[in-house]
């Protein structure tokens, strides 16, 4: 049995228990990201490990932090194999934008505890292994695994996540003229806003009241502009129906992995605008839709120009970049032959 432990279910969690459910047996155990509870949840977990030891086979882990610690040790004491997906803020460190595992001493220690001594390392993106960053002037350019924890040995793998484009697809609806799309969660604290480059978006909805910009993921975020509608979360086949009735979706974070929704708007048609960090450019595939620096005038031109032509060729693009490389067959089948080989 795999025991599979992540700091908050998200639907990419979700995602991979669909993956491994039908070919192997897994059990799910949800840690914490609220702070005052970490010792609570330390001593649960500790005893669920304990409780399932005789059962377990392996664990696996989507990010490393405090909840990927006592999987690890156990790992290690045990003689079991502890996998590690790397997932984005596990391999950064931005404490000018308030983000990122390295910035804080002890999420820092159990971080690289984790990855030193874990057997695989998974990442989302190949960014998050090394990366020279040069968006954002302000932060380090030296960004990823392998320039954070210099004698890192532990081997690893880059496995894209994966979409099933017989659900995320065009349904061939009308659009909304000059309508703009973005999907984040908890986007109501500041320095979350920050990192998905709401800043900027507030900026373009400003200056172009004749925008529609939609902002989906957390209902209690503010924005004073009449033109940014504000939805909390939405179930996949409200996503769907949202991704569908948008022409661009904006993903100009300052920092990324490989954003979920990004893939899944374009699998639906939506022609992409991005920042150039993380895996975004590798999804995208397309120079002149990358928004180069955190720059609000390189980010108006390249969205009124796309605006302005001819859409139908961008989305059929968009579409046929997620089906031909990041469709959820190939996560699958690259997943599993890791977990079978323990």
């Amino acid at each position: 049995m795999i025991i599979y432990t992540f700091p908050i279910r998200t639907a990419f969690i979700d995602r991979d228990l669909e993956m491994i459910r039908p070919e192997m047996k897994i059990t799910a155990l949800e840690f914490t990201q609220n702070p005052a509870k970490l010792p609570f949840y330390f001593i649960l977990q500790f005893l669920q490990l304990l409780w399932l030891l005789p059962r377990t086979t392996q664990y696996l882990c989507f990010f490393g932090g405090y909840h990927s610690v006592l999987p690890v040790w156990f790992g290690k004491v045990f003689k079991k194999k502890c996998i590690i997906q790397a997932g984005g803020a596990d391999c950064m460190n931005m404490p000018e934008i308030g983000y990122g595992n390295f910035r804080k001493k002890w999420l820092r220690k159990a971080t690289v505890y984790s990855f030193v001594n874990c057997d695989l390392i998974l990442p989302v993106a190949g960014a998050l292994v090394e990366q020279e960053y040069k968006y954002d002037p302000r932060i380090s350019s030296k960004q990823g695994l392998l320039n954070l924890i210099p004698n890192l040995a532990t081997p690893i793998q880059v496995i894209p996540n994966g979409f099933d484009t017989n659900f995320w697809k065009d349904q061939k609806i009308n659009r909304e003229p000059k309508s703009l799309i973005s999907v984040a969660t908890g986007t109501s604290k500041q320095s979350r806003a920050l990192v998905k480059g709401y800043d900027l978006i507030e900026q373009l909805a400003s200056l172009h009241p004749d925008i529609k910009i939609t902002l989906v993921g957390d209902k209690n975020y503010f924005t004073p502009y009449s033109n940014i509608n504000v939805l909390g979360k939405q179930s996949k086949e409200e996503l769907l129906a949202l991704y569908n009735s948008h022409q661009i979706y904006l993903q100009i974070s300052t920092s990324e992995g490989f954003p979920n929704a990004l893939a899944e708007a374009m699998a639906c048609g939506c022609i992409p605008v991005g920042s150039s960090v993380g895996a975004i450019p590798e999804i995208i595939g397309s120079e002149n839709l990358i928004l180069k620096t955190k720059n609000y005038h390189e980010l108006e031109s390249i969205v009124l120009t796309t605006l302005k032509n001819d859409q139908s060729e961008g989305k059929k693009k968009s579409r046929e970049r997620i089906v031909a490389e990041f469709n959820f067959d190939n996560r699958r089948d690259l997943l599993l032959s890791q977990l079978i080989k323990s």
